[in-house]
């Protein structure tokens, strides 16, 4: 792509100027008045100056000049007011023609001015960015959560640039976002209106310049299996279209949205530059999974996925042969909790005692990759304390699942992973469906460890919560889904029967709250409007479905390989993220510990500490639930038995 000349980049500045709406017309026109103003008053100057006014014109070319200020205003017909009739006549008619034709002369550039208005928020000119962000696809709360993580991530960039292209009105676009995301911080957002899988249109969002391209699938979450294929198919064109536009030799990092897996194989196989793919059904069940091993993980995981606090970065440095675990010390900010080998590798909670060499690179949960340093000398020491050599003890479970959608499936898999054979998981479902009572049937018999039971009643009802016995559950997940004749379902909607279900437990709850002391309840929101109204219900932990995705999403476009991270996390095999009592660790807890001995101790497990819980704040939401991430390394605490570490470990005992 040709550098753009200074003509492409005046157009381009005064769209976006344009763009902004009435205050930039209210500018323009004043400074269209002004500059008229000027140029008139300098040449009446130059004419008073010259002496040329001294002489006054008569006859014949008086009359012309005459007729000329009588048709632009009729009031110099007061000019002939001593003239005779013959003169008022033609005075007459040119002050009525004057208003007619200046009339449908203003009419005709009042029209004129709007219409090139108009077509200059509609932003036609070619965009003049260059290492932008860009965002394909238009998904209203999709992409107001994406943005906001980008602007998070772009606040120490210098003048970044997201660039929006969808087949949406621009000015719909504009007005969305002014009113949704009202502040960008120093990050400008440019939009522009047109078919996403076209080459013309990815042309004028200067894709050959762009780092990251990221494409949303058309369809929601709740959306049929026919809409979602077809969004499928939508976002495969698009990334053809990217890679046909930038060639193989100029790779782009590509973060698709795609529902269907057999979609992902063919989009892999077909696209030569790297793709990163997000699996919101898959990522979802797994984090609310494993949320359920921990409460107060969802709390951790928001955090680590949002650019809001502290997330995950590859950082590069002069090792000098250090072993891992001496290297947790050598950060002012942020705790290392992997590798990435200089031959791409990525060992998550390796060894303490292996060694880093030449071109490795840490994988470290900071505040900032601004803020990242690694220092010579330790910058703290953990305290010799003597471990307990305990583990939490596994037992057989009973799970109980309100509602059902494509996450099930997935959910039953991975507590297969999780918990003892005998353990059993029943399901309550409102008049199922004959695919969804196959698909039931079908996990009870596929899951050996596990005992499925499909019951179908009405979960709206207190009776039929009150007949499940929840007291008696290990874990109550509630899924988004499972309405009435099943039909499709906004994020609205599926939100509030999940908070009437809430309303309904903690009523029961309230009524036995002896019996509920263990039972964990784990809820899917699809809106994150509704965080407040869910946290009042008495849940402690709740997965915002759209915010989490949208989060994921942000970082892969930043940094492709940390969609490989994730993966590491949210699989059991390897190691995961957990928040385990410090009883596991200490017969008897000192009176004040800081942070470094808490990571001293994990090590002595086998385990990273990345932040502690403090339980009696879990219901704080000023204290963040009581989770406090990569603190500084000398804050002392004073903990109590019940009190967590937030550690990456092998398994949840």
């Amino acid at each position: 792509m040709s550098a753009p000349n200074w003509k492409q980049k005046a157009r381009y500045r005064f769209d976006n100027f344009m763009s902004s709406g009435g205050k930039s017309i209210f500018i323009t026109v004043v400074a269209g008045f002004l500059v008229v103003y000027a140029a008139i008053g300098i040449l009446r100057g130059l004419i008073e100056g010259s002496g040329a006014s001294a002489e006054r014109g008569e006859g014949f070319f008086r009359q012309i000049y005459l007729t000329f200020l009588q048709m632009t205003d009729p009031g110099n017909m007061a000019q002939d007011v001593d003239s005779s009739p013959w003169l008022k006549i033609p005075a007459i008619l040119a002050g009525l023609a004057g208003i007619v034709l200046l009339s449908l002369l203003i009419g005709f550039i009042t029209t004129a001015l709007v219409k090139k208005l108009e077509d200059l928020r509609k932003g036609h000119s070619t965009v003049i960015e260059d290492g932008h962000s860009l965002i394909l696809g238009w998904n209203e709360q999709r992409v107001v959560e994406i943005l906001r993580e980008l602007i998070l991530a772009n606040e120490s960039e210098d003048n970044p640039a997201v660039v929006i292209l969808a087949d949406f009105p621009k000015e719909e676009m504009d007005d969305f976002l002014a009113l949704t995301l009202p502040e960008t911080l120093n990050t400008r957002v440019v939009t522009r209106s047109g078919s996403t899988s076209l080459q013309a249109n990815l042309k004028v969002v200067s894709v050959a310049t762009a780092r990251s391209a990221i494409v949303l699938a058309s369809a929601t979450e709740e959306a049929s299996r026919d809409a979602k294929n077809r969004s499928d198919a939508k976002v495969i064109k698009t990334i053809l279209a990217l890679a046909a536009s930038r060639g193989a030799d100029n790779p782009l990092n590509i973060v698709a949205e795609i529902y269907d897996k057999r979609h992902h194989e063919i989009v892999q196989r077909n696209c030569p530059h790297e793709i990163s793919v997000a699996d919101a059904n898959d990522i979802l069940a797994k984090i609310i999974v494993q949320t359920s091993r921990s409460v107060g993980l969802s709390v951790a995981y928001g955090e680590i996925l949002s650019f809001d606090g502290c997330e995950m970065y590859f950082h590069g440095a002069d090792w000098g042969g250090i072993a891992f675990g001496s290297l947790q010390f050598h950060f002012p900010d942020g705790v290392p909790l992997g590798l990435r080998t200089a031959t791409g590798d990525l060992e998550i909670n390796p060894p303490i005692d292996r060694r880093l060499d030449k071109g490795d690179e840490v994988l470290i949960l900071a505040e900032d990759d601004s803020t990242i340093d690694f220092v010579k000398s330790p910058v703290a020491a953990g305290r010799e304390l003597p471990l307990r050599s305990a583990r939490l003890e596994k037992h057989i479970e009973n799970e109980l699942i309100i509602g059902w959608n494509r996450k099930g499936h997935i959910i039953l898999e991975q507590y297969a992973d999780y918990v003892l054979e005998g353990s059993s998981v029943h399901v309550i479902l409102h008049h199922p469906t004959a695919e969804e009572r196959a698909e039931i049937e079908a996990l009870n018999e596929k899951l050996e460890p596990l005992e499925v039971t499909l019951i179908d009643k009405d979960p709206l009802r207190l009776e039929t919560l009150i007949e499940s016995e929840p007291s008696k559950r290990d874990n109550i997940i509630v899924l988004s889904g499972g309405g009435p004749d099943h039909e499709e379902t906004d994020a609205e909607e599926a939100d509030a029967r999940t908070i009437l279900i809430l309303l309904l437990l903690r009523q029961i709850f309230d009524e036995y709250p002896d019996n509920t002391v263990n039972t964990r309840l784990i809820t899917e929101v699809m809106d994150s409007t509704n965080q407040n109204i869910i946290s009042r219900a008495g849940v402690k932990d709740f997965i915002i479905s759209n915010r989490l995705v949208s989060m994921m999403i942000a970082q892969m476009s930043e940094e492709p390989d940390i969609k490989r991270v994730y993966d590491d996390l949210f699989e059991e095999d390897g190691s995961e993220i957990y928040l385990k009592p410090l009883s596991l660790y200490l017969e008897e807890i000192p009176a004040e510990m800081t942070f470094a001995d808490c990571m001293l101790l994990a090590q002595k497990r086998g385990e990273v500490c990345l932040g502690v819980k403090v339980k009696a704040d879990e219901e704080n939401r000023e204290r963040n639930f009581g989770v406090k991430l990569i603190p500084e390394k000398n804050t002392p605490y004073s903990f109590a038995p019940d009190d967590c570490l937030v550690v990456v470990a092998e398994d949840e005992t």
